[in-house]
């Protein structure tokens, strides 16, 4: 059995609107904005993740009163 070729690494490649840049060459203050904005981004999906569980929630609470609500009788509309 014959183990693979190690592959050539490739030299991470910044896109940025629609501009790709060498990473390693770029300035240590350009590579720290670069990882902000990957922190933010992963911040972003994690908030986004918690406010689809909470609206799921929320939709299952909803349903749950409107299932306790059915045996009790409502006020009457204000004349």
């Amino acid at each position: 059995m014959q183990t693979p070729a190690p592959q050539a690494q490739q030299p991470p490649v910044l896109t940025f609107e629609g501009k790709r840049y060498d990473l390693n060459s770029l300035p240590d203050e350009v590579k720290e904005l670069v990882r902000g904005m990957q922190v933010a981004d992963a911040q972003l999906r994690f908030h986004e993740d918690t406010l689809k569980v909470l609206a799921v929630g929320r939709q299952s609470m909803a349903l749950q009163l409107n299932e306790r609500l059915k045996t009790i009788t409502p006020l009457p509309d204000p004349a």
